[in-house]
């Protein structure tokens, strides 16, 4: 919204600022930060009022789990409200790869909002049968796949690009459109995993979202794409806009989720963050790059398949308890070392991910 205000500049002024997209990124994230001091305690007052009881805790989890009884859930309504009302004010509202990832944010945190209102409302842990949730994700990831193709360039239309090799695009024809539907649902419902604990979640998130806004930003203009033989994909950059607003709202979140708690993210947070970082992921063509910046998300994901599927072979057990976060916990090992230990590991693999970009 605040880039009409270019119109009143002779390109010399204050309002030439504003066509700068690391200023207006700067000014998403802030004001999603400010969202987050400013709203945070009323909403969460809000929450427990209305909760009562807070978020149910699963009778066969972690016994350390059982002290959080109480604690509100739906906080993800905090780090949306943030990020979205930065990305409408500081975006450019022309830019289609702005609405896909508002779209496909807001459609994921109804989902994640209805399972969590059940849970609250019937105070179990049973929310919306999996089932609905997984068609309803599909539904909207072929929206937001179909949407994204229509816009990339006629050149990258369906193909997959590959990391580290140049100028490889792999034709996949219409098998894209599945394939980018599986990545947005597949990230969305990888980080629902990892959100177990207080923190986990959210600074992985960040940390992923951060490289991909930089690897939108990168293939978004020309002289980058062209000095690290990338595939330009004109308008992306924008999407830095809407990055910039979920780690200012992230952070304003993290302050009230850090160890103890004082709110949960709940699906209403997780499904909406993990669907935008598919988003982004495919309207940049930096799918399989996803799988190493969100590497922990996929190694949560891939805990409880293995365990699901070796025990329903077996009787028996990989870990001690899936997600692989919950292992470690049963291993003794403190909550707060487990977050901070697998926020380095979530760094480390955003390093990879952003050094795929130069090697070529």
């Amino acid at each position: 919204m605040l880039y009409w205000l270019t119109l009143l500049s002779d390109g010399g002024d204050l309002f030439n600022l504003f066509r700068y997209i690391t200023f207006r990124a700067g000014g998403a994230f802030f004001t999603a930060l400010i969202f987050g001091f400013l709203f945070g305690p009323p909403l969460i007052m809000s929450l427990r009022r209305r909760q009562g009881k807070g978020q149910p805790i699963r009778e066969d989890g972690p016994e350390s789990h059982f002290s959080k009884a109480g604690t509100p859930t739906m906080g993800g309504l905090l780090i949306v409200g943030a990020l979205v009302t930065s990305t409408l004010l500081w975006a450019r509202l022309d830019n289609p790869y702005v609405w896909l990832v508002l779209f496909v944010t807001l459609a994921f945190g109804l989902i994640g909002f209805a399972d969590d209102y059940a849970k609250v409302s019937r105070g179990n842990v049973k929310g919306v049968p999996g089932r609905v949730r997984l068609i309803l994700g599909f539904v909207i990831a072929l929206a937001a796949a179909g949407w994204a193709t229509w816009h990339h360039p006629a050149e990258l239309q369906l193909q997959l690009a590959l990391p580290v090799f140049k100028d490889v695009l792999v034709n996949l024809g219409w098998v894209f459109i599945p394939f980018a539907m599986i990545v947005i649902v597949g990230s969305a419902n990888a980080v629902n995993l990892t959100d177990g604990l207080d923190g986990l979640a959210i600074m992985p998130v960040m940390i992923a979202s951060g490289a991909l806004g930089i690897i939108a930003y990168t293939v978004g203009r020309t002289d980058f794409t062209e000095y690290l033989g990338l595939h330009y994909v004109p308008g992306t950059g924008e999407i830095l806009i809407f990055v910039a607003g979920l780690v200012g709202g992230g952070l304003g979140f993290l302050w009230y989720n850090a160890p103890p708690a004082a709110v949960f993210m709940g699906d209403t947070g997780s499904l909406a963050l993990g669907g935008a970082l598919g988003t982004i992921a495919v309207a940049t063509k930096h799918e399989l790059v996803l799988g190493i910046v969100g590497g922990l998300f996929v190694a949560e994901a891939l805990s409880v398949i293995v365990q699901v599927i070796y025990f329903k072979r077996t009787g028996k057990r990989v870990f001690l308890m899936a997600p692989i976060h919950h292992h470690y916990e049963k291993k003794g090992w403190a909550e707060p070392q487990i977050v901070i230990r697998f926020w380095i590991i979530a760094l480390i693999l955003a390093m990879i991910g952003l050094a795929t970009l130069k090697l070529r």
